[in-house]
């Protein structure tokens, strides 16, 4: 039996904030050319050499370094669509994704589970995936859904297990951050043109997309890119993710790190445009820092600023933007740290105004899953989504006629208005759970709760079971050629 699900709540904000200026950004849009006509990407891939050559860029094949003309960069990127519609198994759960609109999602790519039942630590798996995706389901938070945890059960058709479990468990669109090489892609592909019901039909409605990370400094992922060209045929939207790190794969200083990352995206979306104009593709800077004291990769310092700045950089070139929030370094939930680190995140990403952004529920630097971590990051997210909320000012509002009949010295609790709205004034998060007489609850286990009641009732959807067999055949023909 299937549960109904709240409607879906994105963050909408009418204000804007910049981060950069015009003329910042010009300046950091023509260090990115100047990065890609004088120093080039690497591209290990012969197929990808090969469509650069066809174009008319500078191709070195035994260093597989690409270089290309500032010209060429433009006339690619002018292809790029700027808006774009990320369908889901329900359609009204669909994404269309417009100006002053942000829609979130789950993080994803875990690798370590504590056990809701046990608390103890262990490697995740399929039956995990499918759990959390579940959760993420329900959560009117999010609106696309990634893969949380890796189904590290499955071996080298993991990605295709990961996807085939969320899509069991969501109705939303699901963004896979593993497929990786042409061949898993064909076989993704082959399973979404059945839910689908054709590949003309997924074309016109993408119901999944997938995230591509490339390889600081300047170099692209063979594997990766190969698979983000399979996509780019069958019209599947791709995000192309750079990740940085300040004083090691990139400068010490934030404007370099950006150009560099910006290099590598616009690279690897030169790439797509000239193989297929007009191939959706997302930018994403996910930046990190090198403590200089250890080497430790740490995504979430004192000073986090421009942390938004590579939105503004993909608006500037014209492509919609893959924002980075949550993910905390703390090692647990509920701490001091695994809030602090965060809790501007969904904030600021309403007044800069990404398309897309990840990723909710996970701690010690995205790669451990604690259930309830999802559950304390929503809990941010609504904070912030009540801030950015317009404020109804109007003659009921104000309640005028009701202020002049109580008067001076009055009390508001026998008002009619009062008791029309009071239900509604202040709305309970999860430091205002209530357990008579005591006061409040610990939000920890509000949260704990909160999990257990949605892995206890919510169902969603399921596939039809025609489609599920076929989609367990693909599965198993996979695991036989790729496993």
């Amino acid at each position: 039996m299937t549960s109904e699900r709240p409607p879906l709540e994105p963050l909408r904000s009418s204000r804007r904030v910049r981060f950069l200026s015009d003329q910042q950004l010009d300046d950091l849009q023509a260090a990115t050319l100047r990065i890609l006509e004088e120093v080039g990407v690497k591209f290990p891939s012969d197929i990808a050499l090969g469509i650069f050559e066809e174009h008319g860029a500078t191709v070195d094949r035994e260093t597989q370094v690409v270089r290309l003309a500032p010209d060429l960069v433009m006339r690619a990127m002018a292809t790029v669509p700027r808006y774009l519609t990320l369908a889901a198994r329900d359609p009204s759960m669909d994404l269309v994704l417009q100006d002053g609109v942000t829609w979130f999602t789950n993080d994803g790519c875990g690798v370590e589970t504590i056990d809701f039942e046990t608390g103890l630590a262990r490697p995740s798996t399929k039956a995990d995936v499918a759990a959390m995706a579940r959760v993420a389901d329900y959560l009117p938070s999010i609106g696309f859904i990634w893969p949380m945890l890796s189904a590290q059960d499955k071996g080298r058709t993991s990605p295709l297990h990961e996807m085939d479990a969320c899509w069991g468990s969501t109705v939303k669109h699901v963004q896979s951050e593993t497929i990786m090489g042409a061949a898993h892609a064909r076989y993704a592909l082959e399973m979404a043109t059945v839910l689908a019901g054709s590949r003309e039909e997924l074309r016109r409605r993408p119901n999944f997309s997938l995230v591509v990370c490339t390889i600081a400094p300047l170099l692209q992922d063979q594997p990766g890119i190969e698979g983000a060209l399979e996509m780019a045929a069958a019209g599947i939207p791709v995000v192309f993710l750079s990740m940085p790190t300040l004083g090691t794969t990139a400068p010490a200083t934030m404007a370099g790190a950006l150009a560099l990352g910006d290099a590598e995206i616009i690279s690897a979306t030169v790439l797509l445009q000239l193989a297929h104009p007009g191939a959706p593709a997302f930018h994403s800077i996910m930046q990190a820092w090198a403590d200089p004291r250890t080497g430790t990769y740490v995504g979430y310092p004192l000073d986090q600023r421009a942390r938004y700045a590579p939105v503004e950089m993909a608006h500037h070139w014209g492509m919609p933007s893959l924002g980075a929030c949550f993910g905390t370094d703390a090692q647990r939930p509920g701490t001091w740290q695994a809030a602090a680190d965060v809790a501007l995140d969904p904030f600021w990403a309403g007044l800069v105004g990404p398309e897309i952004v990840t990723g909710m529920g996970l701690v010690k630097t995205y790669t451990r899953l604690h259930a309830e971590s999802i559950i304390l990051d929503n809990d941010l997210y609504q904070r912030a989504r009540y801030a950015l909320l317009d404020l109804d000012v109007s003659p009921e509002t104000l309640a005028l006629d009701v202020i002049a009949n109580v008067g001076p010295a009055g009390h508001f609790l026998a008002e009619q208005h009062t008791r029309t709205y009071m239900r509604h004034a202040m709305v309970r998060g999860l430091t205002h759970e209530l357990t008579p007489p005591t006061g409040y609850r610990d939000p920890v286990e509000v949260a704990r709760d909160r999990v257990r009641a949605i892995l206890d009732t919510h169902r969603p959807e399921p596939i039809d079971p025609v489609k599920q067999a076929e989609l367990t055949r693909i599965l198993a023909a996979a695991d036989r050629e790729l496993g």
